[in-house]
This record gives structure tokens, C-alpha cells and sequence, in this order.
């Protein structure tokens, strides 16, 4: 690997995981554990989350959570994305890694980090009819927006993006329905009728005004090294054009003449060269399953 590329790696690592190695400390308790996890190596969950696409799906569903006023109250109120903005990306991360990976307890327990977190965040908006309302993170509406955009976005990338998810769409919905449970979401949807009808139930909610124009802004020209800077572009773009053109023009924003679909693709593809073929976090993950399978057979 030339000087480059390995310049690039280290700094998509930090980007992603805290530490240029890939491998911080959440990433080695992967290994631990005495099961497969809520989900294994021939989930959905495991192609979708394990795929390249989750770079623009990350870009995607930051935008879209941005157009419920609660949620974006609490990212403006709350949130230090622009004091620390790769702290807060590396946070979600290491949550959506270590469910998708860790066994069940390890993911028990980083999902009740992030509700105690949760728990601190509360305050009041305005709503789209223009009247004050109190909020807090674990609102049930506010979840499952949450939930409903983030898979929604990792869905419809992977559709774009990777190669087919192991049962299809309704079978990757459902699986991380479980996940939304783990943070307190009441009834996610667990097919791809049930994601669409739900957020297709947010629309007399969502609304756009300054703070929504300001985090937009602040997505589409992140602090990102400055060597990152064209290739993520390229993925804004292609995050721009993934997303239903109702939502583009509430955020503003519009899809561009380029044909960025296929551009974003050829970004995905030389990352995922620079990267590997594995992540360190399912690599962790294999680690344990071979453990598990070893300590079986030795009893």
C-alpha cells in the first residue's frame, strides 16, 4: 500500500472509529461474549452494516433527522457536533457496530449507554403548526423518527450501492427492529410497508427553517481532513440524490445533473480498497463465533 492510500486509511479509521489503528478498545470487547449476537454472519444486518454504503447512509440519515423539529431541537440544543463533530459520528458508530456484531450482553450494554444518555436531553420547539412543545430524547415519536430514517437510509444505500442483502428488504427491517427495541423504540416496522408507512406518517410534522438550513450546512462541508474532502463530496452528493425529492427540497437541496450515483459508487469501491475486505469490528466478531466454536467442541 503506497503512501497515500495509507494516509487515507488512517485517516478514514479516525473518522470512523476514534483511532487510526480501527481497532479502539469498544471495537476489541467485540471479541468477548458467549453467543452469535441478535444477528450473525448471514444476516441482513451484517451485509447491509458490514457494506460500503454505510458511508453515504451516515450522510443520509443526518439529513433526514434533522427535518423533525424535537429532533433537531435536541441536536441544536444538545448536541456538540460543532465543537466535536467526529466525536458525536464515532459515538453513533460505536453503537451501531457493536449491535450488529457484539453478542447480545455487550449489545445490551452500549444500548443503555446511549439511553442514559438520553435521559439528560429534554427541552422545548417549535412544531410545524408554529406551537411550543416540550420534548426529551426518549420521546417515543422522537425515536421512531430516529429509527425510521436511520434504516431507511442504510436500506435504500445498500439498495444502491451493494449487492443483495441476504432476504431482501423486509428481512434487513425487521432485524433491526431489534435494535430499536434496545433503545427504548415502540413498535418499529418490520418490513419495508411498514418503514415507509411510518415515515410517510411523519409529513404533517416535518418542517425546515434556519437551524435545519444551518446543520445542512454544516453536513454538506464538514471538518473533515482536507484529503477527505473531494471523495466526501462525491458521497454528499450521491446522499442528495438517494433521498425521496419530497425531502430534498424541504432540506433545501438538490440533486444534481452529474451522474452521481454512479460516481459515488467508484468512491465506495476504491475506500473499500484502501480499507480492506473486512472491518476490524467484524473481524472481532469472527474471532469470538471461532472461540465459541472451538470452546464447543472441547467440552
Amino acid at each position: 500500500m503506497g503512501r497515500i492510500s495509507d494516509s487515507w486509511r488512517s485517516h478514514l479509521l479516525t473518522t470512523f472509529s476514534g483511532e487510526s489503528s480501527g481497532r479502539p478498545p469498544w471495537v476489541s470487547r467485540i471479541e468477548q461474549g458467549d453467543d452469535v449476537g441478535f444477528f450473525g454472519p448471514d444476516s441482513a444486518s451484517w451485509a447491509v452494516h458490514g457494506g460500503m454504503g454505510t458511508l453515504v447512509a451516515g450522510i443520509r440519515a443526518l439529513l433526514m433527522q434533522t427535518l423533525h423539529p424535537g429532533a433537531m431541537a435536541g441536536v441544536h440544543d444538545w448536541s456538540r457536533y460543532k465543537e466535536d463533530p467526529l466525536g458525536r459520528l464515532s459515538g453513533t458508530i460505536q453503537w451501531l457496530i457493536t449491535v450488529t456484531f457484539a453478542g447480545t450482553e455487550q449489545a445490551r450494554l452500549e444500548s443503555s449507554r446511549v439511553g442514559k444518555y438520553h435521559n439528560r436531553v429534554a427541552g422545548t420547539y417549535i412544531d410545524a403548526q408554529g406551537v411550543e412543545r416540550p420534548y426529551t430524547a426518549g420521546d417515543p415519536e422522537l425515536l421512531s423518527w430516529v429509527h425510521a430514517v436511520f434504516t431507511d437510509a442504510f436500506l435504500g444505500c445498500h439498495e444502491l450501492w451493494g449487492p443483495p442483502i441476504p432476504g431482501g428488504a423486509d428481512q434487513y427491517v425487521s432485524e433491526w427492529a431489534t435494535a430499536g427495541e434496545l433503545v427504548g423504540v415502540q413498535h418499529p416496522p418490520r418490513s419495508r410497508a411498514e418503514l415507509k408507512a411510518q415515515i410517510d406518517g411523519f409529513r404533517p410534522v416535518l418542517k425546515s427553517d434556519d437551524r435545519v438550513l444551518e446543520a445542512v450546512r454544516f453536513i454538506r462541508n464538514p471538518p473533515l481532513h482536507r484529503s477527505m474532502l473531494p471523495a466526501y463530496r462525491v458521497l454528499f452528493a450521491g446522499a442528495v440524490a438517494s433521498l425521496p425529492e419530497e425531502h430534498r427540497k424541504l432540506l433545501g437541496l438538490r440533486r444534481s445533473r452529474l451522474p452521481v450515483i454512479w460516481a459515488t459508487g467508484v468512491v465506495l469501491r476504491s475506500v473499500g480498497r484502501i480499507l480492506g475486505r473486512s472491518s476490524t469490528s467484524e473481524d472481532a466478531a469472527r474471532a469470538r463465533l471461532a472461540r465459541i466454536e472451538r470452546e464447543r467442541h472441547s467440552v
